[in-house]
């Protein structure tokens, strides 16, 4: 192979290195945005609808999403929130689910919020994006309503909010 051949092709690799090298990195506003991916209902071993899998898209342009284990107390001890509707009477409704809590003898508010752990990358930029999977309760037994949805957001370690999305309708098989 002639030099300028070796020549020619250090050359084009140095330039296809550095062009890579200066790919411009996603960016993403400072307060974490989201969008609704899905639902999957899950059945018990009788058929019925107990529990389900939310799924939501994320990003967050300073990447701080999530809370330590050590993170326990308020403003971080949750940061995805879930707000409960049923249908009743061809209307969304916000409802508090109950349940009966046999160490207290008396009935409870079921807490829907849930803990995402850290996602801040290593390294100098620290923009994210990525999938949220939530596994959550969606059968209300002391209601006779059907139909649910959720309506979702998640706050950021600086707390920022971001923007809340819904759930379509969700018939739920009951006993």
């Amino acid at each position: 192979m002639k030099s300028g051949s070796k020549i020619t092709i250090i050359f084009l690799l140095l330039l296809i290195y550095s062009l890579t090298g200066c790919l411009k990195q996603e960016e993403f506003p400072i307060e974490p945005q989201i969008t609704y991916n899905g639902f999957l209902k899950i059945q018990d071993s009788t058929g019925i609808d107990n529990r389900g899998v939310i799924e939501i898209g994320y990003t967050d342009g300073d990447g701080d999403i999530g809370l330590s284990d050590s993170e326990t107390d308020p403003p971080y001890d949750y940061n995805l929130f879930l707000i409960y509707f049923e249908k009743q009477n061809g209307i969304f409704k916000k409802v508090d689910v109950t349940y009966f809590n046999d160490s207290t003898n008396q009935f409870d508010t079921l807490n829907m919020n849930a803990r995402i752990p850290v996602l801040t990358p290593q390294g100098r930029h620290k923009a994210i994006k990525g999938i949220i999977q939530d596994t959550v309760f969606i059968n209300n037994p002391l209601s006779a309503y059907d139909t649910i949805r959720f309506d979702i957001y998640i706050k950021d370690h600086a707390l920022h909010v971001s923007n809340t999305v819904s759930t379509q309708e969700i018939v739920v098989k009951k006993n």
